[in-house]
């Protein structure tokens, strides 16, 4: 009885938790999965709001052999425990990247690494090239929750290195390549609920000017509506929690800014970045929600916070977001500073009434019950509860500092 239960073990395939799209790339990582590990492949794809077809992913899965197909709904985790604690953070990378794909690759490894454990896999892998960033922010990911997993990036060991080749094995093995596929594809393209990212070929010569029809998530600011539309959003201890007075769940509130903003032609970025590996990139990125709330986050704490709390928040953001750029979300440094962010959230409450035109987010009222705001000490019209002698005092402290 042992001796048929061993053998039973060892019949056994070993088993690969793979990042799946269902797309091309994937597919073809899947068969090469197999064929050069003799191993089952279990397809992962965690829906955090991106462009998905359920059926295709099953359907392209089932067709290279793969028994377990799993397609995770994460979008609320996602916005609550990963964008909303951005948002708090201010992070913007490099003056003007809100990190709309760094922010989605700590989740998604987390939740490969739990699949992974579920069904004993020895290793995980991804679609990442070795050129990007997004190798480093999963890998990282998966060793903090895993530390011995086996890694394969097949990007960086097989010997398919263009696209022909890629094709030429997918004609070999059957794989289904979709008519877009058969050329050289334009641009390549990653989305999820807070933004949308395009890269490659025309957008890599940084004289060239993005063709309008890349744009997926905004209308260009020309074709925006010409009557403005406005808007309130809702905040409680520091993370939005409603639209208009009406209280929504993470993602539903997301999905709501991000058709507000995109078709009044908010939320476009266009820019050349460092990547952690040290290559620069240009890209242009689609964030229409995340804009708005970054914009109404800041305003709501200009009325709700008082002014050291804010600068040491100020202090730290580009730290904070070089470290979620990079891929470190789970490290000790990161948490740490997200403690100064939070420090007194409970404190950032109320309402910001936003007005959208034509690329343009302007602030119309900050709503709060907070007392950092004094009407009455910035008032010109009450001079007598200021004592101005303590201001002479205060600049007679600092003369002196400026020769220290």
């Amino acid at each position: 009885m042992k001796q048929k239960k061993a053998a039973a073990k060892k019949k056994q395939k070993k088993k690969i938790v793979l990042a799946y799209s269902g797309g091309l790339d994937t597919s073809i990582i899947l068969k090469w999965l197999q064929e050069n590990f003799k191993a089952d492949v279990i397809a992962y794809t965690a829906d955090i709001g991106q462009k998905i077809n359920k059926k295709k992913i099953i359907n392209n899965a089932k067709r290279l052999g793969v028994k377990n197909i799993i397609i995770e709904n994460l979008q609320d985790e996602f916005v609550k425990e990963y964008v909303f604690p951005m948002i708090r953070g201010h992070a913007v990378y490099e003056g003007v990247y809100l990190l709309g794909t760094s922010i989605a690759r700590p989740l998604i490894s987390k939740a490969q690494i739990k699949v992974a454990k579920k069904f004993k896999a020895f290793a995980v892998s991804h679609g990442s090239t070795g050129k990007g960033n997004d190798q480093v922010r999963f890998e990282l990911g998966y060793y903090f929750f895993n530390p011995k997993i086996k890694v394969i990036a097949p990007w960086r060991i097989w010997n398919l290195n263009s696209r022909t080749d890629l094709i030429k094995y997918a004609k070999k093995k059957n794989i289904p390549i979709p008519k877009d596929k058969k050329g050289e594809p334009p641009f390549s393209i990653d989305d999820n609920l807070f933004h949308t990212s395009t890269e490659g070929k025309v957008l890599e010569n940084p004289k060239n000017q993005p063709p309008e029809f890349i744009f997926q998530r905004t209308y260009s600011p020309e074709k925006a509506p010409n009557k403005p539309t406005y808007i309130t959003i809702n905040f409680k201890k520091s993370d939005p929690i409603g639209l208009n007075g009406k209280k929504l769940s993470p993602s539903i509130l997301l999905k709501k800014l991000n058709h507000l903003a995109g078709k009044n032609g908010i939320g476009r970025v266009d820019l050349v970045e460092n990547r952690f590996l040290g290559i620069k990139s240009r890209g242009v990125y689609e964030t229409p929600g995340g804009t708005l709330l970054m914009i109404a986050h800041r305003a709501i704490e200009s009325v709700s916070l008082d002014k050291s709390t804010m600068h040491s928040k100020e202090n730290i953001m580009p730290r904070y977001a070089e470290l979620i750029y990079n891929g470190y979300w789970f490290s000790k440094e990161r948490i740490k500073l997200q403690k100064i962010v939070d420090l007194k959230r409970n404190k950032v409450n109320g309402s910001i009434k936003l007005k959208l035109y034509k690329g343009n987010t302007t602030i119309i009222s900050r709503n709060t019950n907070s007392k950092a705001y004094s009407l009455k000490n910035v008032s010109f019209e009450d001079n007598k509860s200021f004592n101005k002698k303590n201001v002479e005092r205060f600049i007679n402290f600092h003369k002196k500092k400026l020769k220290s």
